[in-house]
């Protein structure tokens, strides 16, 4: 195993759970009771929440609904196709 493949494969498996986690983000903000400083639920949040703070700093909750979880499924799955779609980066390199 080369280190193109190692990467592709590492690199879908994050991009995959982030996505996942992100996506269980954009399901907790309809129940804002859950207290996301207690288990299960800071498992999902010590990995999002980083990335989540600086997107509400430009976009702020719009109407009490935080859109920030949706704004990173979206680079999630857009980084994952850019690299490792049909036509992505890696896999080109993968062919060649």
């Amino acid at each position: 195993m080369n280190i193109i493949n190692i990467t592709n494969w590492g690199l879908g498996l994050g991009l995959g759970l982030m996505t996942f986690l992100f996506i269980f983000r954009i399901v907790l903000t309809w129940y804002p009771q859950v207290e996301l400083n207690n288990l299960p639920w800071k498992l999902i949040a010590l990995p999002t929440e980083p990335l989540l703070i600086p997107v509400r700093k430009v976009i702020p909750p719009l109407g009490g609904v935080d859109i920030s979880p949706i704004i990173w499924v979206g680079i999630c799955s857009l980084l994952r196709e850019l690299l490792l779609g049909q036509q992505g980066i890696i896999t080109m390199a993968l062919h060649h």
